[in-house]
């Protein structure tokens, strides 16, 4: 149930936060959608608020992530107090697990709600809107909402979440203590919300999940992540579509084949390994070792070439000694990874490790461990980029800032991967599809002009 003790004054224009991941932005869009059906006016714009009421929807993945949220409703909280915000929200996977504390350090939070809470949320403001108001409808129509959202990117990519929850449960990973169990949406429930995204202009589809390889396991006893993937494709007017969040550990090698003969299915994967040496991975549980990772990695680029390998590598877990961190090290010079992020442990309350084991690598070298591994992943990028100069890459332009159009090829998904600026006489149309020449590259990003 919600913490929403406070009366609320009448309010018509909303402005709703995401901290985190594009799974929580897909959850901001599905509210906005909500919101604006009950005749509110609802805005997703970091940098602008516009009065009334604010809705933070949280992370609460790790440490710095939930310091962040907390820093941000502060923020929030003291322009509530010069009267520049009427009420305050928060809501999200933050809110999930420390209602409470959140309640009793802030009280200037108007209502405290958890992750799915939307009803509790929206009938305590319809109760205190009593302002007139545009009817209210349950049923949002595709051309309006397609997939039930005010979609928030720009109109030509969206992301798509195929399910809720992990059953993983790795010995750091608070998500599961948050989202529950693995749920699975039906493949007739996805293969609609495409359809309404492709009819409404997006192109270009984001697959998302906290674990995308146990996609239908809990519906039809198996994964049908490569069918799905494949009747994705199918549709008319799908130009890319990419996946998100894979796990090693049974991985679905049939999706390899759909990967390899579906030219509108990225050739790019985003496959988090966390580590590479077995007693660390045994104490992660990770259920998946060093020997059959490389296996893994082998298969994947010896049947999907030119494939792009996002992953995600942690240091500082519990135990962690410096020989190996150093096998950690060795490991990403060889593989040379694409893309790749990484984190310092974090202990998240609740956890197997937290029960299990201290944490008991100094926060110090924590960091420096970090830094050393991101600055051997820097040299592979540029040296990965610079090889690129003088191709010719399909390229989606996104937005212009300043001189440039900028853009993404099939290997960079947007927000975490690098982009492609381009320089042109002539204006690029946002959203469509330009062969662009690379004339020059740094370790994140890469310069074209339009090929000839």
């Amino acid at each position: 149930m919600p913490t929403s003790e406070k009366p609320i004054p009448a309010l018509r224009h909303a402005d709703i936060f995401t901290m985190g991941c594009s799974k929580n932005l897909v959850d901001s869009e599905h509210l906005m959608a909500l919101f604006a059906a009950r005749g509110f006016q609802a805005h997703h714009d970091p940098e602008t608020t516009h009065g009334d009421i604010a809705v933070v929807n949280t992370c609460g993945f790790i440490g710095d992530a939930k310091q962040e949220s907390i820093n941000f409703i502060l923020e929030l909280a003291a322009r509530k107090h010069n009267g520049s915000l009427r009420a305050l929200y928060a809501m999200g996977c933050l809110t999930e697990r420390y209602r409470e504390e959140l309640q009793r350090e802030i009280p200037e939070l108007d209502g405290i709600y958890g992750k799915f809470d939307y009803p509790a949320l929206l009938s305590d403001l319809d109760a205190a809107n009593t302002t007139p108001r545009t009817s209210l409808s349950d049923t949002l129509p595709a051309d309006q909402f397609p997939g039930g959202r005010v979609l928030t990117t720009p109109r030509h990519y969206a992301y798509v979440k195929v399910s809720e929850g992990c059953d993983r449960r790795c010995a750091y990973c608070a998500i599961p203590l948050i989202t529950g169990h693995h749920v699975s949406r039906p493949e007739e429930d996805v293969l609609r919300e495409v359809r309404e995204l492709v009819a409404a202009g997006v192109s270009e589809i984001q697959l998302i999940a906290q674990e995308i390889t146990f996609y239908g396991t809990d519906l039809y006893g198996e994964c049908r992540l490569p069918r799905l993937v494949e009747d994705i494709a199918a549709i008319e007017g799908v130009r890319r579509l990419r996946l998100h969040y894979a796990y090693p550990d049974r991985f679905p090698e049939e999706l390899l084949r759909v990967m390899r003969e579906h030219p509108n299915v990225c050739r790019y994967l985003d496959i988090a390994l966390q580590h590479i040496n077995d007693e660390v991975l045994s104490r992660m549980r990770r259920h998946v070792t060093r020997a059959e990772t490389l296996a893994l990695l082998a298969k994947i680029r010896r049947e999907v070439p030119g494939i792009t390998l996002r992953t995600t590598m942690m240091v500082g877990f519990p135990g962690e000694t410096d020989a190996q961190f150093e096998e950690l090290l060795d490991f990403v010079r060889q593989a040379r990874f694409e893309r790749l992020g990484a984190f310092a442990y974090s202990e998240e309350d609740g956890t197997y490790a937290a029960r299990h084991y201290p944490d008991d690598v100094p926060p110090e070298v924590k960091q420096q461990r970090l830094d050393t591994l991101m600055a051997v992943q820097q040299d592979i990028s540029a040296e990965i980029n610079a090889q690129k100069v003088g191709s010719v890459v399909e390229v989606v332009i996104d937005r212009r800032e300043g001189d440039y159009f900028i853009g993404r090829t099939e290997a960079d998904s947007p927000e975490v991967d690098g982009e492609v600026l381009v320089t042109s006489a002539t204006p690029l149309e946002t959203g469509a599809y330009y062969n662009i020449r690379i004339t020059d590259a740094d370790e994140f990003d890469l310069y074209g002009v339009p090929a000839e």
